[in-house]
C-alpha cells in the first residue's frame, strides 16, 4: 500500500497552485464576490490550461492522484469555484458536477453557475439538481444556494466516496493556507520586545494546529487510496475522513483567527477570506455532529477496518 500521491500528481497540484497564484491568488474570491455572476469566467482561463475538466479520476488512479492535488491547490488560494464537485461528475450521465446532499435541506454552494447537477444522499438515491435562488448574497452565504431535487435512479455507490473525498481535499488546502498564514503572521509581530513565533505559548497552539492538519493529510490520502482500489469500506473511510477534516478545520482556523486577533476578521486579512468561504466544506452536507452520526450509523458496533481496524484485521498492500 502507497498512500503517497505519485510525483506526477505532486507536480501537477504544484503547477495548479502558481496558476491559481498568477490569476489572482486571494484576490480571486474578491473578485468573485463583488461580481458572483462572473466567477466561472474569472476562472475559466486557469482551468483551460490545467486541462482540469480532462481529468478522469475514475478511470485512471493517476488521474484520481492529480484531481487531489487540483483540489488541495484550489483550496490553498480559496478559489471560488466547486472543483472537487465538478472531478467528481457521474461517468455514466451528461450531469457537470456531483454534490452530496442530506435529505432535509439539500443545498450547494453552486450559485451562479450553469451547469447540469447530480446530487446523491447516502444511501445512494441519485437525483437531478436544479439550483433555487440562493437566500443570502455571496459575502453572507459564500455561495451556497438551496437545491430543487427530481430523483432519477440508484447511482453507483462508489460515486459518494469520491464525492465525499475530494471536497476533503480541498479544504485540506485550506488549512494548508491558514497554518501559513498564521505562521507569518506571528514571525512579524512582536510582542515584549520579541516576535511573537518565539513565545513558548503561541509555539503550542500552532503546534496543536499542526498536529491537526498534519492527521488530514495523512487520512486524506489513506481515504483516496481507498476510492481507488474500489474497497468496499471506501464510503466508511470517506465519512471518516471527513469528521477528522472538520474537527480539524475548527481547531485550524481557531487558533489563526486568535493569533491573528481581530485583524483575522477583518477585510484586509487573507484569513478572513478563506475562513468565511470554508463554511460550506464544513458544514456541507452535514457538520461535525452530522459526519459522526452517518459514520456511526455505517460503521455500527464492528468499527473501522483497515490499518487501524481491530487486531487481526489487515489490508493487502
Amino acid at each position: 500500500m502507497n498512500i503517497e500521491l505519485s510525483a506526477e500528481a505532486t507536480e501537477y497540484g504544484r503547477q495548479a497552485r502558481r496558476a491559481f497564484e498568477a490569476a489572482g491568488g486571494a484576490a480571486l474570491l474578491e473578485s468573485a464576490e463583488r461580481e458572483p455572476d462572473r466567477r466561472a469566467e474569472l476562472l475559466a482561463p486557469v482551468f483551460g490550461a490545467l486541462a482540469a475538466w480532462d481529468l478522469r479520476p475514475r478511470k485512471d488512479p493517476d488521474e484520481l492522484e492529480a484531481a487531489a492535488a487540483l483540489c488541495r491547490a484550489a483550496g490553498y488560494w480559496g478559489v471560488p469555484y466547486p472543483v472537487a464537485e465538478r472531478l467528481s461528475r457521474p461517468t455514466d450521465s451528461e450531469f457537470d458536477g456531483l454534490v452530496i446532499v442530506d435529505d432535509t435541506t439539500p443545498s450547494a454552494a453552486v450559485a451562479g453557475l450553469d451547469l447540469r447537477w447530480a446530487a446523491m444522499t447516502l444511501d445512494g438515491r441519485r437525483s437531478s439538481a436544479e439550483r433555487a435562488e440562493p437566500s443570502l448574497a455571496p459575502r453572507l452565504g459564500a455561495f451556497v444556494t438551496p437545491l430543487k431535487l427530481r430523483p432519477i435512479d440508484a447511482g453507483d455507490v462508489t460515486d459518494i466516496a469520491l464525492a465525499l473525498v475530494l471536497p476533503c481535499w480541498t479544504l485540506l488546502g485550506m488549512l494548508d493556507r491558514a497554518i501559513a498564514l498564521a505562521t507569518a503572521h506571528v514571525s512579524v509581530r512582536e510582542q515584549f520586545g520579541q516576535p511573537l513565533a518565539r513565545l513558548q505559548g503561541v509555539q503550542f497552539q500552532l503546534t496543536d494546529a499542526e498536529v491537526e492538519r498534519g492527521g488530514v493529510d495523512v487520512l486524506a490520502s489513506y481515504a483516496l487510496w481507498s476510492v481507488q482500489t474500489e474497497r468496499a469500506e471506501a464510503i466508511d473511510d470517506a465519512l471518516a475522513l471527513r469528521l477528522a477534516a472538520v474537527e480539524a478545520a475548527e481547531v485550524v482556523f481557531r487558533v489563526a483567527h486568535q493569533l491573528h486577533g481581530a485583524l483575522g476578521f477583518c477585510d484586509e486579512s487573507p484569513l478572513s477570506w478563506l475562513s468565511r468561504y470554508s463554511l460550506p466544506l464544513r458544514r456541507l452536507p452535514f457538520g461535525i455532529s452530522g459526519s459522526r452520526a452517518e459514520l456511526t450509523k455505517r460503521v455500527g458496533r464492528h468499527g473501522l477496518t483497515g490499518l487501524f481496524g481491530p487486531v487481526g484485521e489487515s489490508v493487502t498492500p
